[in-house]
This record gives structure tokens, C-alpha cells and sequence, in this order.
């Protein structure tokens, strides 16, 4: 047995597990690879195989058809808070992700993910695609256990972390810290660099992680005409765009399926197919298809968060292509994989799920007697009862705008007619698991994640407007768009100095690969008049003046150790004032 120590977490190979072999069966001897894709804004009903009768989706209804389907399936409702409770196998509130934006998509440094679990356990790991659990150290893939990592930045492409211009086509990403550039779309290029890796895995005999987040089908729906072109002539289609991404999508999981089979890996990879949330566009104006479920994305109704898992292991000796209607989430996928792999883990914050091993091999379990809480914040600070579900098998208790409804899941799939006033014993239950839920998930909610200035690991650091807390002043900054537009916004970000110092921020209208003044425009772009930039970090307050050619307001200060708030401001002759949207921070 191998223990090996990692942060405030400590893993342990075994192997065995519940009395038989870990990756039990006997097709393989072997520790199982791991393939996890997951795509963006998919909802349960943007699948042919789940009864959309307009998509195209071939391979993925080939994997279907092959796998175990978890037809009762839940994440958060939006993208960040799936992600931090997927990799840490936690509620995302009990992390510090509850938002895309304003500093709550910063995930906490005392976490353990997945990829510490598997690395740790000896597995080479990755991820290619959409992380959105922070930009900065010590919140980026690389720092939380990933080996290989090609990501864009922010929650999409074109978000103020992104390369600045990214389309999704011939875009510029982060690859292992650095920026570098990719022929071919941007489903393409996660697909072709996920093969590269595990190709690489398998010629060192090494086992391998490989986390495929992709941002396809989020927006902004950009896809080859080729694919949109199949939807178009369809009134009963709600996007042709976002359907000919998922098309898209399909493709690239025909073209991994068949090359872990022609690797001869396809016995002893665990390939798991799942979404992040509700789809985006299953419904509009009345055309589309959402499986019958009440709400999209962002709802704690049931299309909100009920998404497909698809989970495939020929090798593993599971209970075969078989329907499992028992509540089941996010949660509960990483406990499950170290379940499945034979990583145990000793110590870190508490895990809220629990392993689907049994259910796999069709054994009794106490999942039968669970409850599951999901929740859409999206607020600076937790608020309770907020836009929740509590879930427990047939019932679902939803809170929105300050009322409690009920809902049958068995007579009314819709969630059409609520029924708190019938079973108010129900409604008592669910409320008390909620509070329990609340305990466990809230305790730390006043506390900032915070990004480091001046440690090695990243020195210079460029922080955006994506990331200001902005309770006060309005919705951050987070998108290009915003910035060619000179919104007229600010916030604060929450820092630690890592080490007192001398230190230069740079104030930036535009990121530094736009290369134009502060006050300048670029084309579709605003000017501004700034004849002024101010900085503040914690007690320390500078004003210098701005002129016309300037690119950057430059700022020399000698900071001491430890945590503090950071605000710039760009102020115009009339004293109307946005903040810096790009500041770089140098340790000298």
C-alpha cells in the first residue's frame, strides 16, 4: 500500500475494495483510465438518445446504448458551482464557488480534486477545455493536481480572462501556464490534444486522468456552417447554431470512442458523458425540446439541473447497459472513481457524496434514502433558501422568490401543480434536510478566496474585471464585449501579498495583446477620456495622471505581507470614473 501526502488531503492506493478487486471483472488486471467529458449547456433534452426527435447525435447514442445511464442525474444549475462540486465531490457553496463571476468562481485553496486524487494515486492527469475555477494562483488547473493543461480563460471564450479576439476558431490558449496558439475549432482542439495525451500515456504504460470540459454548446454559438446548415431548414429547431454544436460535439465523441478502441484502451477506460447544467436553449419561443421538464438553465426547477451520465467500462464487469432511476449528482462521481480505481482519501474537508459502486454492480444501497440539494446563488454573499431544490426520490421541494412549492415527481414530471398545502409532513422533512444541508454548506461563506500577487508561481499576474466583488457597484466586468463597450463599472478584487515587497501594477483599459492606449478604440470599440488612474491596496492610496498615448497607469508600491482588498479607477474630467478592467501586478 502506497500513501502519499498532498496539502492538507492524504490518498491511499489499495488494492481492493468491499472484498473484490477494485476494477473488478475479469477482462483486465489493470488499474481502469479514466475519460471524463463533460459539455456546456447541454441540457437532458439536447440528446436523440433522450428523445430529441430534431438533433443529430449518432456516436453519443452509440455510447448510450452501451453504458449505464443515471437517469436521475443532478448538478448545479450554472457552470462554475457543477465544476467545483464535480472535482471536489462537495457542495459547491462549502468550496467558495457559488457564482460564474464577482470572485465566488475562485475555488478554495484547501480542497483536494480529483485530479490531486488520481495523481497522487500515480495516474498522469489533464484537462483540455473550460475550467472556471479561477485564472490566477493558486486557483488554475495547474495548481490543483492537473499535469497537462490547454484551457481558455473565464467562464468562455471571450471572457476578459480570454485571449483577447478568441472566436473558437484559431484561438489562442493557456497551455501549461503559457499562451500559445491552435489551428482548428475549439471542440476540435480539446478532442485532438485529449487523444495526444493519452496516447502519450499509453506508450509509457502510465494509467492517465483525462478531464475533457468543453465550452461547446455554450455561447457565444459560433460553429462551421456545415453544422449549423443541418438544423437550418427546421421550424421546429430553437437554435441551429447551438444544435450544430452539439453535432459537433457528437463527432468528436465518435472520433475518441473509436480511437481508444483502436489503442486497445477501451476495455480498461472508464468513459463517462455528462453536461454542467440544464441546457440554454431548450426552449424558445415555443420551439425546441426539453424532456418534459419545467425550466433551463439557472432554475432550480428540474431542467435546471437534471442532466444525462452515461457511464461506460467494458472492462469493469458492471451490471450492464441498464436504465438506474436512483438520485444520483455530481457529488457523487469522484468518491465513485476512487471507489472504482482503489484511491482512498484520508484527510481534507468532508465529502457530500457517496460512491455509486454498488449501484453499478446492481447491489442493494442506501442511496434509495438520500437527499440532494442544489441551489442558483449567483449572489456576492450566500443567501439561505435561495432558488433551491431539495431533493428526495419522488419529491422535490423548490423555493423560489421566497415561496416553498412541492412537487410529485411520479404524477407530475412537470412540476405543473404544487401540493405543499396536501403534505405538509413532507414539506416539514424536506425543510429539515435543507437546514441540515444549510449547516454543512454555509459555515465559511463570509470568507474571500483570494488571489496571490507576487508568488513565484505566477509573477507577473494580470487580474480582470471577471473577478471584482461587486455587490455595490453593479455586475462585473466579465466579458470583451463589456470592455469594448467601456462599461461603466468596478468592484474589488480580494489578494494575498505573498511577500512584502516592492511591487508595479500596471492599470489597463485593454490587455496588453490589444496593445492601444487607455483612452484609445479598437473597431465595434468605445474611447474614454480618462485623465486620471487611481490605485488602492489595503491602506495604501496612489493618484497619478493619464495621457493620451499612455497604455497603462503605472504604479510603484511597497507592500507588506498578507490579505488585503485591491480597486483601481480610470476618472474622466467630469469625475465619472470605471475601473481599470486589466491590472498586471509585478513583484520587483
Amino acid at each position: 500500500m502506497k500513501s502519499v501526502g498532498i496539502g492538507t488531503a492524504s490518498l491511499v492506493f489499495t488494492g481492493s475494495e468491499m472484498g473484490r478487486p477494485v476494477w473488478a471483472g475479469g477482462k483486465t488486471t489493470k488499474r481502469p483510465n479514466v475519460v471524463l467529458v463533460m459539455t456546456d449547456d447541454q441540457g437532458y433534452g439536447d440528446l436523440a438518445c433522450l428523445g430529441n426527435p430534431m438533433l443529430r447525435t449518432p456516436h453519443i447514442d452509440k455510447l448510450y446504448a452501451h453504458s449505464i445511464r443515471l437517469t436521475d442525474f443532478h448538478v448545479g444549475t450554472t457552470c462554475s458551482p457543477t465544476r467545483a462540486s464535480l472535482l471536489t465531490g462537495r457542495y459547491c457553496n462549502a468550496t467558495g464557488v457559488w457564482h460564474t463571476v464577482m470572485g465566488r468562481s475562485l475555488l478554495r485553496e484547501d480542497e483536494v480534486t480529483m485530479a490531486d486524487v488520481f495523481k497522487a494515486g500515480g495516474y498522469r492527469t489533464a484537462v483540455f477545455g473550460k475550467w472556471h475555477l479561477g485564472d490566477n494562483y493558486p486557483c488554475r488547473p495547474q495548481d490543483r493536481g492537473f499535469d497537462e493543461t490547454i484551457v481558455h480563460g473565464g467562464g468562455a471564450v471571450g471572457n476578459t480572462q480570454d485571449y483577447f479576439g478568441n472566436d473558437y476558431f484559431d484561438d489562442t490558449y493557456v497551455h501549461n501556464g503559457k499562451r500559445e496558439k491552435y489551428e482548428g475549432y475549439c471542440t476540435d482542439v480539446w478532442f485532438d490534444n485529449a487523444m495526444r495525451f493519452i496516447k502519450e500515456c499509453s506508450e509509457q504504460e502510465k494509467p492517465f486522468f483525462c478531464y475533457l470540459p468543453t465550452n461547446a454548446a455554450h455561447g457565444p454559438y459560433n460553429v462551421a456552417e456545415h453544422y449549423a446548415k443541418l438544423y437550418r431548414s427546421n421550424p421546429d429547431v430553437p437554435n441551429p447554431n447551438f444544435y450544430g454544436m452539439i453535432t459537433n460535439i457528437d463527432d468528436n465523441m465518435g472520433r475518441l470512442m473509436r480511437f481508444l478502441k483502436e489503442s486497445h484502451l477501451d476495455d480498461n477506460t472508464i468513459l463517462i458523458f455528462m453536461t454542467d447544467n440544464g441546457s440554454a436553449v431548450s426552449i424558445h419561443d415555443g420551439k425546441g425540446f426539453n424532456a418534459g421538464m419545467r425550466g433551463k438553465k439557472g432554475s432550480p426547477y428540474e431542467g435546471g439541473h437534471r442532466v444525462p451520465c452515461f457511464i461506460h467500462w467494458p472492462g469493469g464487469d458492471l451490471t450492464g447497459p441498464v436504465d438506474i432511476g436512483t438520485l444520483t449528482g455530481h457529488i457523487d462521481l469522484l468518491p465513485t472513481l476512487m471507489d472504482l480505481c482503489g484511491l482512498k482519501r484520508l484527510r481534507g474537508p468532508k465529502l457530500h457524496g457517496r460512491s455509486l459502486r454498488p449501484l453499478l454492480y446492481g447491489e442493494k444501497h442506501d442511496l434509495e434514502d438520500r437527499t440532494i440539494v442544489v441551489d442558483t446563488q449567483r449572489v456576492e454573499d450566500l443567501i439561505k433558501w435561495h432558488n433551491c431544490s431539495v431533493m428526495r426520490r419522488r419529491w422535490r421541494l423548490v423555493s423560489t422568490e421566497n415561496r416553498i412549492e412541492l412537487y410529485d415527481l411520479e404524477k407530475d414530471p412537470g412540476q405543473k401543480k404544487d401540493i405543499a398545502g396536501d403534505h405538509p409532513d413532507v414539506v416539514e422533512q424536506l425543510r429539515g434536510e435543507y437546514e441540515k444541508y444549510w449547516l454543512e454548506t454555509s459555515q465559511r461563506g463570509g470568507e474571500y478566496v483570494r488571489i496571490q500577487l507576487g508568488h513565484d508561481a505566477e509573477n507577473p499576474a494580470c487580474l480582470t474585471g471577471h473577478d471584482w466583488h461587486d455587490a455595490k457597484t453593479g455586475f462585473p466586468v466579465f466579458a470583451q464585449g463589456q470592455v469594448r463597450q467601456a462599461i461603466q463599472s468596478n468592484g474589488f478584487w480580494t489578494v494575498e501579498v505573498s511577500r512584502a515587497g516592492r511591487y508595479e501594477f500596471q492599470l489597463r483599459r485593454w490587455p496588453k495583446e490589444v496593445d492601444q492606449p487607455i483612452n484609445g478604440a479598437i473597431p465595434n470599440g468605445k474611447a474614454i477620456n480618462a485623465v486620471e488612474a487611481k490605485l488602492k491596496i489595503g491602506d495604501i492610496e496612489q493618484t497619478v495622471p493619464v495621457t493620451a498615448a499612455e497604455k497603462a497607469a503605472v504604479f510603484t508600491v511597497d507592500l507588506k505581507g498578507g490579505p488585503a482588498k485591491l480597486q483601481s479607477w480610470l476618472i474622466d474630467e467630469g469625475g465619472e470614473s470605471r475601473g481599470a478592467y486589466y491590472v498586471y501586478v509585478k513583484r520587483l
